[in-house]
């Protein structure tokens, strides 16, 4: 008798909230004739109706910078320099790149793995740290002692990444100012032509 009631109350539970939901106008079903089929077109109507969620995103707010990952030279660089490595952990908003264990084949029982953390968004030295771990087993896989690895090989990478992130940003650079001038030039060259004829 009480598991029927307590069933009951579920059913009844269900249809006031639906009630209420279609009632208040918080549930309102779409005429699909009326909405258009293009993603484009829909985003726009519901922008001009004040419709979902702004995030500040390109709206000058200083507190809110948003930059993805292809935009960071710093970090395509790092993924570019450690192409050759397998990746177990890569984390753009936690600014950090892991490899798996790497091993070269000269010597099988070890293998290093290098993590890269981001600092700062701007290419200088202090802008990333790099830190690699080495691995050295006997005998076995379960017999393995792993231990901070410090040699020349952290500034070579290092060093690499800035140089490769440097040029990626000059490229970039190069391209947004061929992209202003055309735009530059397609929006005034007509009013400074005529002008030149004047």
């Amino acid at each position: 008798m009480q598991k029927k009631s307590f069933n009951y109350l579920k059913i009844f539970t269900v249809f006031v909230s639906v009630l209420f939901a279609t009632s208040c106008g918080i549930y309102k079903p779409s005429d699909a004739r009326k909405v258009s089929p293009n993603v484009e077109e829909r985003i726009q109507k519901n922008i001009e109706e004040g419709k979902g969620i702004r995030f500040g995103i390109g709206q000058g707010s200083k507190d809110m910078h948003f930059e993805f990952s292809s935009s960071n030279e710093l970090w395509r660089a790092s993924l570019d320099i450690l192409d050759f490595i397998p990746l177990s952990n890569v984390d753009y908003s936690g600014g950090i790149i892991i490899t798996d264990w790497y091993n070269e084949g000269t010597a099988s029982n070890e293998a290093i793995k290098i993590t890269i953390r981001f600092l700062s968004n701007e290419i200088r030295a202090d802008g990333l740290d790099v830190v690699i771990h080495k691995r050295v087993c006997k005998g076995t896989a379960v017999n393995c002692k792993v231990t901070k690895y410090s040699s020349g090989l952290e500034e070579e990478i290092k060093l690499a990444i800035l140089k490769k992130a440097t040029i990626l940003k000059k490229r970039g650079d190069d391209k947004k100012k061929a992209l202003s001038k055309k735009e530059y030039e397609k929006k005034y060259g007509k009013a400074l032509k005529d002008r030149k004829k004047n």
